[in-house]
């Protein structure tokens, strides 16, 4: 047997195991490295974050992953320097990490690596019908596994869309198996760039279970604050805050299709971003809105959305227990008016299940490489974009 196979079953036979998962989102602030040790899987899964940091990107490097980032024209000689570009910053942010930690690379087991989305193209949106859904993650799982001497499990999503799904969101894997509860209707919901949550109902049962996109998170105020504010995020949602609700413009961002689509379904800032919203002022003739104003509408227009997916599920009068995590629950104005629209549903956050929510969606993917390293795919019954597969290519080191 090839000694590195060897070295991967004697690793999967482990009674516990040590998995670093990581993520990069469409926000772009760093590198989410979340250290956990794992026990079992299935049902049985049980998870330990021991460490957990967001490594810092530099601006040189997140402009270079801008500029091929959502466009359907980029450079094609820089997408193929950048997928492994990509992966050597985070073998290095990986390595750094451990020696601040105090482990060796040897101490851990395998990593669990997202990529970073570049593009996104469910068919309903890219419309073509000679075409499948798609979508590409780049940050090569052979540079990490070698710079790092770690088994490296990466490129997730492709057999999801193998399978019959759109790539995304995947959250609904591994929300089943750390976050149900027997008796308790829960609602895990992720605020990123995109907002998605997953619904697990108190019957456990895997076949009700579903996990979807319902419209922009953070990242129409991200762009707006980057390009006019000179400012990665509205932070407290100060400038927020500062501004009015302008419902003229808020009529306009929620004329859109995609929120007539049944669930479970997928969308990225390939539709949400700035000309989107351009779009949407001059429909409703308000180019001329005061900045602050046009924050403060599109965190309105980001919690109108949320609010609405979740009623779709529950109706108007939903209860249901929320669990937040993701950049936007630190957005007290969009916690704050997510409470008005759901005034019967408790939000909490994946603290109180014992996972940090800045860490959730990094150890996301340790639950992924963990059931294809050890354990079987999950039935989720016979439904469009949830098939029952389990996901990760697998690199080794040497």
């Amino acid at each position: 047997m090839n000694t590195q196979i060897q070295k991967l079953y004697t690793k999967v036979a482990k009674s516990e195991r040590l998995i670093i998962g990581l993520m990069s989102g469409t926000s772009m602030d760093g590198l989410d490295i979340a250290l956990c040790s794992v026990k079992g899987s299935g049902a049985a899964t049980d998870i330990q974050v021991l460490k957990f940091k967001t490594g810092d990107y530099t601006d040189d490097f997140r402009a270079k992953i801008k500029a091929i980032f959502s466009k359907k024209e980029v450079d094609l000689q820089l997408v193929c320097l950048m997928n492994e570009h990509i992966a050597n910053v985070h073998a290095e942010l990986i390595n750094n990490a451990l020696g601040e930690w105090g482990y060796k690379n040897e101490d851990i087991d395998f990593i669990a690596s997202h990529g970073q989305t570049i593009f996104h193209a469910p068919k309903s949106l890219h419309q073509l019908a000679d075409y499948p859904n798609g979508t590409l993650q780049i940050g090569d799982g052979d540079h990490i596994a070698l710079k790092t001497g770690i088994i490296t499990l990466s490129d997730f999503r492709q057999k999801h869309l193998a399978a019959g799904g759109e790539g995304a969101p995947l959250a609904v894997y591994g929300d089943y198996l750390m976050f149900s509860k027997a008796g308790e209707d829960r609602v895990m919901l992720n605020i990123g760039g995109i907002a998605n949550f997953t619904y697990l109902p108190g019957s456990t049962d895997a076949s009700e279970i579903f996990s979807t996109d319902v419209g922009p998170g953070n990242t129409l105020m991200d762009q707006y604050m980057q390009k006019h504010f000179n400012k990665f995020y509205d932070k407290n949602a100060a400038v927020s805050m500062a501004g009015n609700l302008k419902q003229q413009l808020l009529s306009a961002l929620l004329d859109c299709d995609f929120f007539d689509l049944d669930f479970p379904k997928t969308t990225g800032p390939e539709l949400f971003n700035l000309d989107y919203l351009i779009k949407a002022q001059e429909q409703s003739s308000t180019t001329d809105l005061d900045a602050a104003d046009v924050m403060a509408t599109l965190c309105h227009f980001s919690a109108e959305t949320i609010a609405h997916a979740i009623k779709r599920c529950f109706g108007d009068a939903a209860k249901a227990e929320i669990f937040m995590s993701g950049g936007g629950m630190h957005n007290p104005l969009l916690v704050q008016l997510l409470q008005s629209k759901l005034p019967s549903c408790n939000f909490l956050t994946t603290d109180d299940l014992n996972i940090n929510p800045d860490a959730k969606e990094a150890v996301l993917f340790v639950v992924l490489a963990n059931e294809t390293l050890c354990g079987k795919p999950i039935n989720f019954g016979d439904r469009k974009g949830v098939p029952s597969v389990c996901m990760g290519k697998i690199s080794l080191p040497e």
